[in-house]
């Protein structure tokens, strides 16, 4: 069974940071390209940050340059983004994502960020 189980989000102030978790089972963690996403209500859910494989590779989203930093650890089947920085258009439901030829989706954990 598949599972993909965020954590680590709540309720911080401009300029502090938060450490999002996503811990995967029920499949092969370390074939999979990990992400994160996040979706404010009404809106797409928007690519926040992506890391291949074997983690050797990450893009991110212009707006979470220089702030977001993602990183995994295939060995606790676990993929970490770290946010500094944060602003309250940070604010939304954050989703990890796991891909190879299919994709699997977590349940989210909410991240807001208060002015």
């Amino acid at each position: 069974q598949v599972q993909l189980v965020e954590s680590g989000g709540g309720l911080v102030q401009a300029g502090g940071s938060l450490r999002l978790s996503c811990a995967a089972s029920g499949f092969t963690f370390s074939s999979y390209v990990m992400s994160w996403y996040r979706q404010i209500p009404g809106k797409e859910r928007e690519l926040v940050a992506a890391i291949s494989s074997a983690g050797s590779s990450t893009n991110y989203a212009d707006s979470v340059k220089g702030r977001f930093t993602i990183s995994r650890d295939n060995a606790k089947n676990t993929v970490y983004l770290q946010m500094n920085s944060l602003k309250p258009e940070d604010t939304a439901v954050y989703y990890c994502k796991a891909e190879l030829r299919v994709h699997y989706w977590g349940q989210g954990t909410q991240v807001t960020v208060s002015s």
